[in-house]
Order: structure tokens, then C-alpha cells, then sequence
């Protein structure tokens, strides 16, 4: 099965900290997405996201730094294996540059995701962290 890897990189006004709290614990995950996030706080667990639609394990934590998974939806093509997710964090100034690298993504979704991780992910991730820090 052929497969793409997805790079993105987005600035976000925030700490790492406060990025990393949010994408890696259940109570921010499901506040930023507006949507049910189960994610364990320890590696080795089973996660899921935007109400089971996305499921994986976690296979690496790092706080204010990042995280590592195994990622696929529920359209994921039939026998396909899951794809690996990465997500970097770095000072940016007050903020963070978030990188991620979405590799093994079966090709027929890789241009749905690419434009589903700005739509669903960065941007409310975006809005929910300004209005923490408008508080």
C-alpha cells in the first residue's frame, strides 16, 4: 500500500507547556476539539479522539516537549496499518512552533488529513489557546 507523509509546522500563542497539556490530556484535547479524548497519561495506553473516530496508542510522553502515537480514523482503507504521529515543541518566542510528521498515511487520505489537521486541529487549537491566555 503506498503512503505519504504529512509535515506541518504552526506557531501557536502559547507556551510548550500549555501546547503539550493540551493535545496530550483528555480534559484539554476534548475542551480545544469540542469533542470526547480519551488519552492515557502514560505510554503504552490506548487513545482515541473526536468521539473514537481517531484511535491509536501512545508510545512516547515527553511534557512541554512533545509526543509520539500510533494514529488512524475510521476511514483508514481496510487492512491498512496505522500510521505514526510525531509532535514536536519548541519555544518560539511567547509562544511555540509546533512540528508534526504524520508518516505511513495510506495516500488516499493523506490529502483529507492535510487539510483536516489545519481545519480540526491547529486552528481551534489556536483559538482555545488564546482565550486560556486571554484569562
Amino acid at each position: 500500500m503506498k503512503t505519504r507523509t504529512i509535515r506541518q509546522t504552526v506557531l501557536l500563542p502559547a507556551p510548550p507547556g500549555a501546547v503539550y497539556r493540551a493535545l496530550a490530556g483528555s480534559k484539554g484535547h476534548s475542551a480545544f476539539t469540542s469533542s470526547t479524548a480519551k488519552i492515557p497519561k502514560r505510554a503504552g495506553g490506548r487513545m482515541t479522539a473526536y468521539g473514537g473516530y481517531i484511535s491509536g496508542k501512545v508510545l512516547g510522553l515527553w511534557p512541554g516537549m512533545g509526543l509520539l502515537q500510533t494514529w488512524r480514523t475510521t476511514e483508514w482503507p481496510k487492512g491498512a496499518p496505522d500510521s505514526r504521529l510525531e509532535i514536536r515543541l519548541a519555544p518560539a518566542g511567547k509562544g511555540t512552533r509546533l512540528t508534526m510528521i504524520h508518516s505511513d498515511v495510506p495516500a488516499s487520505r493523506a490529502d483529507s488529513l492535510t487539510s483536516g489537521w489545519k481545519a480540526y486541529y491547529w486552528a481551534p487549537l489556536r483559538r482555545y489557546l488564546k482565550r486560556r491566555s486571554a484569562k
